[in-house]
Parts: C-alpha cells; structure tokens; sequence
C-alpha cells in the first residue's frame, strides 16, 4: 500500500515564501512604475534624484509598520536597498546613470564610486579637471572626488576646481576608510624592494613605514595606477601603495599589510552634480571677504550667535589675486530651515561674496 508523505515544517515554509516572492515581484512592478512617475516629474521640475530628507522619512515610516521590533534592523536594511534600486532606476530613467572618477579601476576613488551608485556606468578621466568638466558637459551625472583625508589633509586642488566651476555642487559627502598595503609582482619579497610607487597622499600616509625600510618614493596619479605600472614591468624591485582590492585585480602580492602611519584612516568624498539638494544636516559656503581687519572674525561671530556650529574652515589663495584668500566652510544645519535662510541673509551682509557649495546628509555608512 503506497502511503503518502506528509510535508515537513520546512517544506511549508518554502512554499509560503515561494508564494510570497510571487506577490512581491508583482508589488515590485507597480513599485518601480510609481518610481517611472517620480522620475517624470524630477526631470520636469529639475528635482535631483536624491532626497535626503524624504529617505529618512521614509525609512522611519516604514520601521513604525513593523507590529515585532526583532525584525527592525533587517527591515531597515531592505528599505534602504529598495531605495538604492528605486534612485539607480531613476537616474537610468533620466539619462543620469554615468558617473565621472579620477584614475582607473581599482583607484580609491572608484572604490567610493561603486559604494554609492549602483546600477551606473563609471566613466575614467586621467584628472579631476576632466572630472568637473564631464559633469559641467552633461557627459555625466556626476563626479566622486577624494576632499580631504583624515591624516594628510586638505585635497586643495579638488577645493580649487569647486572654485572654479560656480555651476557644479556637492550633492553629497562619503567618509571611506582607508587601508594601504604594500604590493609586489608575484614572488617578490619585502626584501626585495627598493621603490614604492602611489600617489602623493597614499605614500605621505605610509610615510613612516617606508621611511623604517629606506625605500625610495615615486608620485603616480593615483594608487590603481601605479599597481598597474607595477604589475605591467613586472620588476621585483618595485611595489605600490594601494588597496586589496586592486592588488586583486591586478594580479599583485600583498607584501605588507596596513602600512597606514594612522589607524583611522579615513578619505572623503564628495559627489559634485549641477542639481543642489533642497534638505540635508550640513551645508557647506565659499565665501570671500574684504581685505580688512575683523571681517573674518565678523563671519564667524555671525554664526555663531545665531547658533550654528563651524565644523570645519579652510582659506586658500584666490586665483588670479595675489595675497586675496577665499574660504570653505561646513556648517551643521539643516539648510532647508528659515534658520539657515536668515544665516545665509545675514552673512550676505558681512561677505563680499556668499556662494552655497553643497547640502547633504553626514550618515556613518554609505550615502546611498
């Protein structure tokens, strides 16, 4: 007598997610064409893709849905992923999915790049010049471009060419931590080296570990291509300062690990585009002052009794005018507040010029 298996708990299981998959692919598509529509109407009021602020909102709303908090972390995780799918499908929409980066494949700046866009084609130029010129062109969406590291300083060319270009602004900030190794061709050994090749900023940030081997030092234009060059001649004697992922890519041997002299390493970047954000929890200003005693101090007293917070300032030369500076500075705020308006009103009275370079959210993880 043939006798009939009874399903096992595991088997029912599999087949109400089975089920559930179903609806939600079905809920996935009238998801993605509501986003067709906002998408639509971005284009036609020239909205950026990204809204903070909405994000945050959304996210919230949803978590307050869930009737058991043990599944809060997970659902957030979800939310925050479909929103990732939802803002690569608009800017697909859009003509918006190529985004500009300095070096090649590998660079840290790549890294960035592919931790915030997804779904997106990277475009490689051999300068951030080209980078901002791509974006002021259309021929990209936007440029990720390192700002500033957290042992070597300021990247000032990059704070130069926001400067330059008034019609490009920061949509959005990326802090990357930073691991640099030593990379050698295939069977070479530590002992072997005599020169490192990177970039400028990826060797002062190992400074004290080649300095503790006395090898010699060589600038490249980023860290990727320097582990190309190395990985193309082929020479024993050679290793570069960069990632694991590129020596991965790049066939290489990782001889030391670590070799940062500081152990938060950290680089970040911002995302310039032609569309400013409307809301975020910093908003950063160049300005320029008159040459006279007090008035930078009159800035920053400015701000400060109305509350803000300066986080960070910087001067740099201004081009064309010898012994004239002019200034970054980052501001905690919400700039969508009547707050940060009257800021901006009252500094409009103190500067001789006042320009907004970014509006974005400082989040611990990535942006997007």
């Amino acid at each position: 007598m043939e006798q009939t298996q009874t399903p096992s708990l595991l088997d029912k299981a599999r087949r109400e997610i089975d089920g559930i998959d179903a609806e939600m692919a079905a809920l996935f598509c009238r998801r993605m064409d509501a986003v067709r529509s906002v998408a639509a109407y971005k284009q036609a009021n020239g909205l950026p893709v990204l809204d903070a602020a909405r994000e945050e909102a959304v996210v919230q709303k949803n978590l307050a849905r869930l009737p058991d908090a043990a599944y809060a972390a997970y659902y957030e995780d979800f939310i925050r992923h479909t929103m990732e799918v939802s803002k690569a499908f608009q800017r697909a929409a859009l003509g918006q999915s190529a985004v500009a980066y300095q070096g090649v494949e590998g660079a840290f700046s790549h890294i960035a790049l592919m931790r915030l866009f997804r779904h997106v084609r990277a475009l490689s130029y051999p300068t951030w010049a080209e980078v901002f010129d791509a974006v002021e062109a259309g021929d990209a969406a936007y440029g990720v471009l390192p700002f500033e590291n957290s042992h070597a300083g300021d990247v000032s060319e990059v704070l130069d060419l926001c400067y330059a270009h008034p019609q490009l602004v920061v949509c959005d900030v990326y802090d990357l931590p930073v691991t640099q190794n030593l990379l050698g061709v295939p069977g070479a050994r530590l002992s072997d080296i005599k020169t490192v090749i990177s970039h400028p900023q990826a060797l002062q940030q190992s400074a004290r570990f080649l300095k503790s081997l006395g090898l010699e030092t060589q600038a490249a234009a980023n860290t990727a291509a320097a582990a190309k060059a190395v990985a193309e001649a082929g020479d024993k004697t050679a290793a570069s300062v960069a990632s694991l992922e590129t020596a991965a890519l790049y066939g290489l041997a990782v001889l030391a690990e670590n070799i940062n002299t500081s152990e938060t390493n950290t680089t970040r970047f911002i995302v310039i585009g032609k569309t400013l954000p409307t809301a975020g929890d910093r908003f950063s200003l160049l300005f320029t002052v008159d040459h006279r005693a007090g008035q930078l101090a009159r800035v920053i007293q400015t701000a400060g009794a109305m509350g803000f917070n300066l986080e960070c300032i910087k001067s740099r030369p201004m081009p064309y005018v010898r012994w004239e500076y002019y200034f970054y500075v980052e501001i905690v705020g919400d700039y969508s507040a009547e707050r940060s308006q009257e800021l901006l009103r009252a500094l409009g009275d103190v500067c001789r010029t006042v320009r907004v370079l970014g509006v974005y959210e400082k989040k611990k993880e990535c942006l997007e």
